[in-house]
């Protein structure tokens, strides 16, 4: 199998894992996750040139933001899977080592601590929510968990095709 057809497998089984994850959450314990529909409501509003809202759920709906959200989680899943096997290299697809996944996993926080939330009116790292201590925890084990799915991933794509 090619790679860059194993980097997107792996890259959507892990957002699988993290999606997993957060169904896990609510059913055991009534946490939610963010709406993927809320992140496709921002990037629709990006595409008007509004970029920041004092709060995305306020904001107008836009047309098929659902399916815009859930595409971009799954592709931004898939692209970070790229920045792994690249920052890796390539003999990562063939031989994974969970550290480097684990790394990703917490350098994708970067994204929804100071881009994300304080664009969907949160704060940065969820200063504006009711409980910031808990809204970061929450995003940092998920990360980690996505981190984990990309090992755990390529793992099962290496051991089906040896």
């Amino acid at each position: 199998m090619n790679s860059v057809y194993i980097t997107i497998l792996i890259g959507i089984g892990a957002t699988v894992i993290m999606d997993l994850w957060a169904i896990f959450l609510q059913r055991a314990f009534k946490i939610s996750s963010l709406s993927f529909c809320l992140v496709g409501r921002w990037l629709g509003h990006m595409m008007s040139g509004k970029f920041l809202h004092e709060k995305i759920a306020s904001a107008s709906k836009i047309s098929a933001e659902c399916a815009l959200g859930w595409t971009a989680h799954y592709v931004i899943g898939v692209v970070f899977a790229f920045i792994l096997v690249i920052s890796a290299s390539i003999e990562w697809l063939e031989h994974p080592r969970i550290l480097p996944a684990l790394l990703i996993g917490l350098t994708t926080l970067v994204i929804p601590f100071f881009i994300m939330q304080p664009a969907l009116g949160l704060g940065v790292a969820a200063a504006k929510t009711l409980n910031p201590s808990q809204a970061r925890l929450k995003s940092t084990v998920t990360h980690l968990i996505f981190g984990f799915g990309l090992y755990v991933s390529a793992y099962v794509i290496s051991y089906i095709q040896s």
